[in-house]
């Protein structure tokens, strides 16, 4: 599908999502990291003229992260009337949960805390405003390698890019007119005090993941696999212990 129509048929696919809600949403509430894939999701959102709330939630977070972030977010309200934006600092909330935690301290598990702190916000917000929390998974990180409890999505209600490459995201990024800088920036999940970048903590770039996920031979495909079993549970049901009758 052209890149154009897809940003249409995905506009759609929400808007005709909630019409068909039996309680019909009031709105879509979403966090904007700075990054494509929120970025593209909000403005998607944006587009079907629901209202949209789009949440800043900085987190001990890299100025140069949070910069975009707040560009976007100006960039959002510049654009559309149906948008509200907010900036919900969670540094305070992150450190008492750090502290109480102290006995158990695990950075890797601290660093997706942050993201199920700004799920849990997400849903705070879309409970108050009768809405529903819109993911900004894709394709490779949702289905393909499972890197994710990214900014925000702990846990949505819909995932409008989850069946769009990273490659296609950036396509629609740019159809879409999302400022340079946010398609240019080395994509990062926002997690880690360094700053470190998804294809630094994958070993893999984006465009090596996807090669390798459609293709057997690829070079790359016994690391994509070594990768995509590590977080195999993430993308399969919650077990369920079946209790015979």
């Amino acid at each position: 599908m052209e890149v154009s129509k897809k940003t249409i048929f995905i506009k759609d696919w929400i808007l005709n999502y909630v019409n068909s809600m039996s309680k019909k949403a009031q709105s879509l509430v979403i966090g904007v990291s700075g990054g494509i894939d929120s970025s593209v999701t909000s403005t998607l959102c944006a587009m079907t003229g629901l209202k949209t709330i789009a949440l800043c939630m900085p987190i001990k977070q890299i100025p140069s992260q949070y910069n975009l972030s707040l560009k976007h977010k100006e960039w959002l309200e510049e654009k559309f009337k149906n948008v509200e934006t907010y900036t919900i600092e969670l540094d305070e909330v992150f450190k008492s949960f750090q502290s109480k935690l102290s006995k158990f301290d695990n950075s890797h598990g601290m660093a997706n805390s942050r993201a199920r702190i700004r799920m849990t916000t997400l849903y705070q917000v879309a409970a108050a405003n009768n809405g529903i929390v819109v993911g900004t998974g894709n394709k490779v990180e949702d289905f393909g390698v499972g890197f994710f409890t990214k900014y925000g999505d702990g846990g949505v209600d819909i995932s409008p890019i989850a069946d769009c490459t990273k490659t296609e995201v950036w396509e629609l990024g740019k159809e879409l007119k999302i400022l340079e800088e946010i398609i240019k920036a080395q994509p990062t999940d926002g997690l880690w005090e360094d700053g470190r970048t998804d294809e630094k903590q994958l070993g893999l770039t984006y465009e090596q993941i996807e090669e390798a996920m459609s293709n057997s031979n690829s070079k790359n495909r016994l690391k994509y696999e070594k990768i995509r079993k590590l977080n195999l549970h993430k993308m399969e049901s919650i077990p369920v212990c079946k209790i015979p009758k």
